[in-house]
């Protein structure tokens, strides 16, 4: 019986008869021989034969060869089909929007997104999602591997306490309810059941920003754990999930890396940390601007600094931390020491924020007081704050956006060419 061979496995075959399948990723007849050059999962594999012998088969036709394994040095992988048979399936309908054996995109990004499903098949657009999946897989990993349960939360929910307006309103049964912003709650809430655990899932955020780092819609990699001692703890743990994402992409997606020539970071045993107050003095002598006062870094800052970590600290990471209170969460953990700033951090990676994390309050009375000074009632946050009354350690977590570090690793400039549909301000379909 011949079994199906996968194109990138055809060099460990030469000699055998086997079967390929995929799609006709390009059609080069010549005069005394053709060659058909078939894509699947793995990459690409070629088949030669008499141009009598195959039928015209347009690109992206789904097919099934037959043939003898023989090595040439110039076919893909060393490799390739000979005496073939060909079975074809459905013809295309209509050509794609864009020529998919071409070594560039010669399209527009709205060119791309509006075709999706058939432009990702170009090889460059699917290994971006090789890494994005590669670093899902060393997230879980290295969690896993710290003693983290993953877990799935609700993505509705019935309140959009959490922050404000910025959420999706949606019907649900005759009442109202909203898509979740973060799972943040809920994952709080679980350390009392875990200690440590983590999620991989999408957010949404109602935000009119129309930019090339906002999406409404993303992939949040979330972790929270517990019986911390303050937020360097929670860093600790992150440093370990970078490295482990990290060294699964280079393992799991080498070639898309190749193909890309994206360059993967090395991950310092220590990742180099300014605090907030520290960052904009150091904005403050060195740019020309004084952003002293202000609650948030803007990206421009985040870009200068990024570059000041590279040159003085050789790292392509930094954390800033101890961001003002004013800008973070309700139930983010003040710093005793200086109760104006929290026990938070960013993690900036290539000029960008990428990551957004710290202690939370585990107090009950804690809560309250935090809400009852931002105006909040606390009633609005009753299942929420049920899980305090009840103990829970001091813990914290962070998150990460898939899409965006991505783009980082991949050198893109907009997270929609990271992200498989995106939905933003303009986008819904496809």
């Amino acid at each position: 019986m011949i079994h199906r061979v996968l194109a990138a496995d055809l060099p460990r075959h030469v000699g055998e008869h086997v079967e390929i399948a995929g799609w006709v990723h390009r059609r080069r007849p010549l005069k005394s021989v053709t060659f058909l050059v078939i894509r699947d999962r793995s990459g690409l594999a070629q088949v030669v034969g008499d141009p009598a012998g195959f039928p015209r088969l347009p690109e992206e036709t789904v097919v099934r060869v037959r043939g003898r394994v023989t090595a040439n040095a110039q076919a893909p992988g060393g490799a390739e089909l000979t005496e073939p048979a060909v079975v074809a399936g459905p013809e295309p309908l209509r050509p794609p929007p864009f020529d998919l054996y071409r070594p560039a995109i010669p399209a527009s990004l709205p060119t791309i997104l509006d075709n999706a499903p058939v432009a990702l098949r170009h090889p460059l657009l699917k290994a971006r999602f090789t890494i994005a999946a590669a670093s899902v897989a060393g997230f879980r990993e290295s969690l896993a591997a710290q003693g983290f349960t993953e877990v799935h939360t609700p993505k509705i929910v019935a309140t959009a306490t959490e922050s404000g307006a910025n959420v999706f309103e949606i019907g649900f049964f005759g009442r109202p309810a909203y898509l979740a912003q973060s799972p943040q709650f809920f994952k709080q809430a679980l350390v009392g059941v875990f200690e440590r655990v983590y999620e991989v899932g999408p957010v949404f955020r109602a935000e009119p920003h129309d930019t090339a780092r906002h999406l409404a819609q993303y992939t949040s990699l979330d972790a929270e754990l517990g019986f911390i001692t303050d937020h360097r703890d929670v860093m600790a743990v992150l440093r370990q999930v970078l490295a482990g994402m990290v060294e699964s992409v280079s393992v799991r997606a080498a070639d898309a890396v190749e193909l890309l020539g994206a360059e993967l970071p090395r991950v310092p045993e220590e990742i180099p940390e300014i605090t907030f107050a520290g960052a904009q003095e150091l904005l403050a002598r060195h740019t020309g601007e004084d952003p002293r006062g202000e609650p948030d870094l803007a990206p421009a800052h985040e870009r200068w600094l990024s570059g000041w970590a590279r040159r003085v600290h050789g790292s392509e990471f930094l954390f800033v931390t101890g961001y003002p209170m004013a800008k973070r969460p309700f139930y983010t953990h003040r710093d005793p020491a200086q109760p104006a700033y929290s026990r938070s951090f960013d993690l900036l990676f290539r000029g960008l924020e990428l990551v957004t994390g710290g202690q939370r309050l585990h107090h009950y009375p804690d809560y309250v007081a935090a809400l009852e000074a931002r105006g909040e009632d606390p009633a609005d946050y009753r299942d929420y704050l049920a899980a305090f009354a009840h103990g829970m350690p001091p813990h914290g977590g962070f998150a990460l956006g898939l899409e965006r570090w991505t783009a980082r690793l991949t050198g893109d400039d907009n997270v929609r060419r990271t992200t498989l549909f995106p939905r933003d301000l303009h986008r819904l379909t496809p």
